[in-house]
């Protein structure tokens, strides 16, 4: 029988609004990070690059179109309570990635700073999330969708849309910086890889 130190702690309505609060501008200091540097990251957020640097719209919204599709996959494929903090997750993001360049004055960055230091806050918030039981929507959901009812492997897809986007960054942003991003975004995928493993964190939402 399981003693109550190694029984799942379940997270409280409360905690998993704080980890909203607290995860949510962490990932939008990233993005801000990231759009002063004029660098990019994968899935959604990626997209949502793309289009801005493309046509000067702003992150927030255009980041927050993007997501509406998928949040029917998300109920089908995660339920009502994934679905909903999801949804917070990524109005929040989407709301303090617009007001944070008001909140702080970046005159300079070094773009190799921006990719390491943004991808850190990025991945950190996003492994908040995931631990609260909320995600930051897009093409992860539609991955794991894909996978479940066609069989399509969900890594192998999410690698597929991350290639385009590198691709298609190369029409929009110097090679130097589509390398820089190249490596922010394995920096957030390492801190994910290194701190997100099954039974590693007992908390569950």
């Amino acid at each position: 029988m399981e003693t109550d130190a190694t029984q799942a702690q379940r997270h409280s309505l409360l905690e998993d609004g704080l980890a909203l609060i607290v995860a949510t501008p962490l990932v939008a200091l990233g993005i801000t990070f990231y759009s002063q540097a004029e660098l990019l990251t994968g899935s959604t957020a990626g997209l949502a690059f793309l289009i801005k640097y493309m046509t000067e719209w702003g992150f927030g919204p255009v980041f927050f179109v993007l997501n509406l599709p998928f949040y029917a996959l998300a109920f089908l494929r995660m339920g009502w309570k994934f679905t909903l903090k999801t949804f917070a997750a990524v109005g929040l993001v989407s709301l303090f990635a617009e007001l944070t360049p008001f909140w702080i004055s970046l005159e300079q960055i070094q773009p190799a700073y921006a990719a390491l230091l943004g991808g850190m806050c990025m991945g950190l918030g996003m492994l908040m999330l995931f631990r609260h039981r909320a995600s930051l929507g897009g093409v992860n959901i539609l991955a794991l969708y894909l996978q479940d009812r066609y069989n399509i492997r969900a890594g192998k897809f999410q690698m597929g849309v991350d290639l385009c986007i590198v691709l298609g960054a190369l029409f929009v942003l110097p090679v130097d910086k589509v390398l820089l991003s190249i490596t922010g975004a394995a920096t957030l995928n390492l801190i994910l890889t290194l701190n997100h493993k099954p039974g590693r964190y007992q908390g569950v939402s």
